[in-house]
């Protein structure tokens, strides 16, 4: 969106119709023919049948929020799930200063303000900073409800962060025009050339009385440094973010991994055993995935102990038990029962599944070089039952695995 769009699209009566816009047909093409009858021109127009449509993709991160909220694509893109961003105001706010209300943040590369948000919903004066000058006006836009929230049009590397009590940094990870289409993005790989670059944020940090830096998950272990606590974080079942926080915001040096959702865990690098779990490539009755932020901080190991189980190889994020997981641990992982195996050979892995009435298969894989979509075009199974299929090693073999996936609402959750 161009600044003129959004200076148009700020007019008190285009956001009223933005409110109101469900008022007009749900198609899209019926819609912008109802608005440009209205007089509205075909930029405004496109911008409030892209706005209507951001608001519905938002909800799933802002919830009821999103619905008075402005974005751009990247902006939500980018954005923090709301669970999240108050998880990460907890971290600077409780563990990060003195807890009062007075603390001040500064949040650099603030996007459309959602970490500001909860900032400043939990009390601390926020100081908001976006290089994006449309960025910068949406997340004025939607932190207008917050007194103790500002927002500046600036570049990070341009503040003065000497008088903040704590620091929150989300370097931008995708450039406009990078892409294939004019006006398009695409996704930074090289940490130097986030915006600001990882280095300079991770100088900042290091000098900070606390500090938290958001990150994408694929993150390299390498470029931790050795005073940050590294923790990945899943919502809901989706590896969202790798978080690194320094000073009074860490609460120990190191790797962790949170799981958030229905159930919470907290996997640190503290808790991997000293030692090899025993039969390592022996298969169980269970198969059991662990969550990705597990797997992305490296921990998959530490489940082992409380879940009795061991892995299916040395190198694969997969562990086997024969024992139904339970307790707190069980969060961390996705539980499949594990029918019998299979050879992997597409016609013969299609005789046994057509003998077993499976004609529908979810695919999954770890350790196994193969494309799941073009799998499942190969076998050309009739219609039949359902089966979850786990193509993987177990020790040296190649194998399927014929599974189920086990109703984890219907395990014991506690200790």
């Amino acid at each position: 969106m161009d600044p003129q769009t959004l200076t148009e699209l700020l007019d008190v009566t285009v956001l009223d119709r933005l409110d109101r816009i469900e008022d007009l047909p749900a198609d899209e093409l019926a819609r912008s023919a109802a608005l440009r009858k209205e007089s509205y021109s075909a930029e405004v127009t496109a911008a409030l049948l892209t706005q209507a449509r951001l608001r519905k993709d938002a909800e799933t991160k802002l919830g009821p929020f999103a619905a008075e909220m402005l974005f751009t694509r990247d902006g939500l893109a980018q954005a923090t799930r709301l669970p999240v961003a108050a998880h990460h105001a907890r971290r600077l706010l409780g563990e990060g200063g003195d807890g009062s209300a007075a603390m001040t943040i500064a949040d650099l590369g603030c996007g459309i303000g959602a970490d500001a948000f909860a900032f400043a919903g939990m009390g601390a004066e926020v100081t908001a900073v976006d290089a994006d000058e449309v960025t910068a006006a949406i997340a004025s836009y939607n932190l207008r409800h917050l007194s103790n929230a500002r927002v500046e049009h600036a570049r990070a590397e341009d503040i003065d962060v000497s008088g903040f009590d704590a620091l929150w940094f989300d370097p931008a990870r995708r450039q406009i025009g990078r892409g294939t289409k004019q006006g398009s993005t695409a996704r930074i790989t090289d940490p130097e050339e986030f915006s600001p670059a990882l280095s300079w944020v991770i100088d900042q940090a290091l000098a900070a009385k606390a500090a938290g830096v958001k990150l994408g998950p694929a993150l390299d272990h390498g470029l931790v440094p050795d005073e940050a606590e590294a923790q990945w974080v899943s919502h809901g079942g989706e590896v969202v973010e790798v978080c690194l926080y320094f000073g009074a915001a860490r609460q120990r040096p190191g790797r962790s991994a949170l799981i958030m959702g229905e159930r919470t865990l907290l996997v640190h690098e503290d808790n991997l055993p000293d030692e090899d779990e025993p039969g390592i490539g022996e298969l169980g009755e269970y198969l059991l995935e662990p969550d990705g932020a597990i797997v992305r901080a490296g921990l998959v190991t530490a489940l082992c102990p409380p879940l009795q189980a061991r892995r299916v190889h040395p190198k694969i994020a997969y562990l086997t038990t024969d024992v139904a997981p339970t307790g707190p641990a069980a969060a961390g992982v996705t539980t499949y029962q594990i029918s019998e195996v299979l050879p992997a050979k597409i016609p013969s892995l299609r005789k046994e599944l057509v003998a077993r009435g499976i004609g529908s298969v979810v695919i999954k894989k770890r350790g196994a070089d193969i494309v799941p979509d073009q799998v499942r075009r190969q076998l050309k199974l009739p219609k039949g039952e359902q089966a979850t299929l786990v193509f993987t090693r177990v020790g040296e073999r190649h194998v399927v695995l014929l599974t189920q996936p086990v109703d984890s609402a219907n395990e014991e959750t506690n200790p």
